[in-house]
């Protein structure tokens, strides 16, 4: 039943990071024009891939859960 309570509590933990996440990503001007992430306007078309953006985001998302895991672990 422990670990069941360590899992709950470590999704508490992300939860409240990624809202505070989504708080932060409004007051970052930069966040989503970087030099790699991509758009094309046409006519009646607009696509935007957030190349360089989502990799910082996965690169900051991967290290934080290492060491969630690296503390958590049995």
């Amino acid at each position: 039943m422990s670990e069941f309570a360590k899992i709950f509590i470590g999704i508490g933990f992300l939860l409240i990071f990624a809202g505070l996440l989504l708080l932060l990503f409004d007051k970052l001007p930069f966040f989503g024009k970087l030099p790699g992430d991509f758009e094309y306007r046409g006519s009646n078309i607009r696509v935007y891939f957030p190349f360089l953006s989502m990799l910082i985001v996965s690169l900051i998302l991967t290290i934080l859960l290492n060491i969630f895991f690296y503390f958590f672990r049995r």
